[in-house]
């Protein structure tokens, strides 16, 4: 193979690399690696001095520049892991203990700490093993290997488990309770599993996802179990559930929490009933199920479903009926004021959250097992709940209510 005809620029940089072996009497591999995390050691210390030069406001020893009560004081020796072996770097200190290094942060104990934090989040926006290899390759000139890419992502593991059993608040004002489906390889087999998700709204308003669970396809049996986990990390009661009308759902929660009041999705049941209707009828009958749910209370929603079956019975008889078997939690919204109403009629708040979940998998078809699911699952939420700050901005009034309605079991 022919010679590669270097540019000046390169060989000039070669042979600053010879200068640098013959200075450093380098013979051997092990005396690379000793030099690299010498060089390592020097970049470290030298751009830890410099920003605490400007953290302090003058160089060391230019005292006639030093406008501050604030000083050095002393070195302190840290141990760097790196891919050429531990590396101690002296790291200055201020008197005051003010000083926050972004060279090398102060719970950093990896060189490749901020390589992992960006694998894990791109893995948390859906990226592929193969995009994060790109990605990686371009930003730092280092080849990552799909299992460096799983190693660096299972160690969210553990902390994803931790997660799932850390304790909750006592009382949630709101629980919206919704599974997802994806396809998880499963003894040779290609399985479709539920991931039931639970989000509450706590007494101070604020949202929080009180857990994730990967389970075989939807059943209220399992839900007994994620609500009887629920009560076993802590929670004693909860005002509202808003679910979905899957069978045997109100008795699963009541087993747990025989107080609270179950709410379905209104989406849902109006979903069911559009269902099998014909295009031309659609517009005409979804109007008319509109004076259903938005009617001003109950006996007016009553009313609007008696005038519905007179006019789509014929057509459409099971779509009244599905309403009237399912009357007494469709229609518990319509005891509260609107506020409370808006919030719990519909289960968008966890289905918002879903449809992220849904477009950070949406380049996985297939996981290869339940944890590879959950793995990804919980980098989503972290990213996703970033967000999550603060409380509803209706809160003070939602709150206010609530304390009416549920007085007695209001905390004081």
């Amino acid at each position: 193979m022919a010679r590669k005809n270097r540019t000046p620029e390169e060989k000039a940089r070669r042979e600053k690399i010879r200068e640098l072996l013959q200075m450093a009497n380098i013979g051997s591999m092990e005396d690379i690696q000793s030099l690299f995390k010498e060089t390592i050691a020097e970049f470290m210390e030298n751009g830890l001095e410099a920003e605490l030069d400007d953290e302090l406001g003058y160089s060391k020893y230019d005292y006639k520049n030093k406008d501050t009560d604030n000083s050095r004081n002393g070195h302190s020796s840290k141990t760097l892991r790196t891919s050429f072996g531990d590396v101690e770097v002296s790291v200055p200190r201020d008197r005051k203990g003010e000083f926050e290094p972004q060279v090398l942060k102060k719970n950093q104990t990896s060189i490749s700490q901020d390589i992992e934090e960006k694998i894990l989040s791109m893995y948390a926006k859906g990226m592929t093993t193969g995009d994060i290899e790109t990605h990686i390759q371009d930003i730092y000139g280092i080849s990552v290997s799909d299992s460096t890419v799983s190693r660096i992502t299972d160690k969210i593991l553990p902390v994803a488990k931790e997660w799932q059993q850390r304790p909750l608040e006592s009382i949630y004002a709101v629980v919206f309770l919704d599974a997802i489906h994806y396809h998880v390889r499963s003894e040779g087999q290609i399985v479709k599993k539920a991931v039931y998700i639970a989000i509450g709204i706590d007494l101070d308003g604020r949202k929080d996802v009180l857990g994730m669970w990967v389970g075989e396809n939807e059943s209220a049996k399992f839900w007994a179990t994620v609500l009887n986990g629920l009560r076993n990390r802590g929670v004693e009661d909860i005002f509202i559930a808003c679910t979905d009308n899957l069978a045997g759902f109100d008795a699963a929660i009541h087993a747990t929490f025989p107080q609270t009041e179950i709410q379905n999705c209104i989406i849902h049941q109006l979903r069911n009933s559009s269902k099998y209707v014909s295009y031309k009828d659609l517009k005409a009958l979804m109007t008319d199920l509109k004076a259903v749910y938005a009617a001003v209370d109950e006996q007016a929603a009553l009313d609007a479903l008696d005038t519905f079956g007179e006019h789509w019975d014929r057509k459409y008889p099971k779509i009244s009926q599905s309403w009237r078997d399912n009357w007494a939690n469709l229609s518990t919204y319509f005891k509260y004021p609107q506020e409370v109403r808006r919030l719990i009629y519909t289960t968008n708040a966890i289905e918002g959250f879903n449809r992220q979940l849904r477009k950070v998998t949406k380049a996985k078809s297939v996981f290869p097992t339940d944890d590879s699911l959950l793995k990804m699952l919980y980098l989503a939420m972290m990213d996703i709940t970033k967000k999550w700050t603060g409380r509803r901005q209706d809160w003070s009034v939602i709150h206010a209510q609530m304390a009416v309605y549920f007085a007695e079991r209001m905390p004081e």
